[in-house]
């Protein structure tokens, strides 16, 4: 195959990991980069080489660097929902007892609904007793 077809590949591959945003058909891209590359300098490779390269290149780029992309860009950190119990929220309107609101905790802007039996002024702090889904469950 030609340099250029590599090339598109690698583009299309490209593409589909920009969609996904998985951070797993990237690496592909780069192994067709390689046989690109190396295809446009002039080594003739048989069709059969070009997709051995492309396989190796790709699945050593996904075992090697795909773990240190991951730390770097802090991927692999989890929020567990569990933890956000006993923390202190800010309301952004007022919150009646029952009633449903908006209201922000570590900086993301959260459903909220007032559990207690006092009304929640807004920018008033409260605290989190419960994670119902996205639903934070809040009392003064």
């Amino acid at each position: 195959m030609t340099w250029w077809i590599w090339v598109l590949i690698a583009f299309a591959v490209l593409a589909a990991e920009l969609v996904t945003s998985s951070l797993h058909l990237g690496f592909f891209s780069v192994g067709a980069l390689v046989v690109a590359l190396l295809v446009g300098l002039g080594l003739d490779i048989p069709v059969w080489g070009q997709l051995l390269i492309f396989t190796a290149v790709s699945l050593i780029a996904f075992v090697w660097l795909r773990p240190i992309l991951v730390k770097r860009m802090k991927l692999d950190r989890k929020i567990v929902v569990d933890s956000l119990v006993g923390e202190l929220a800010t309301t952004f309107e007022d919150i009646a007892p029952g009633a449903n609101g908006r209201a922000e905790l570590r900086g993301a802007t959260w459903s909220a609904r007032n559990v207690g039996e006092t009304l929640l002024t807004r920018g008033q702090r409260c605290t989190v007793t419960a994670v119902e889904g996205l639903v934070l469950h809040v009392r003064a």
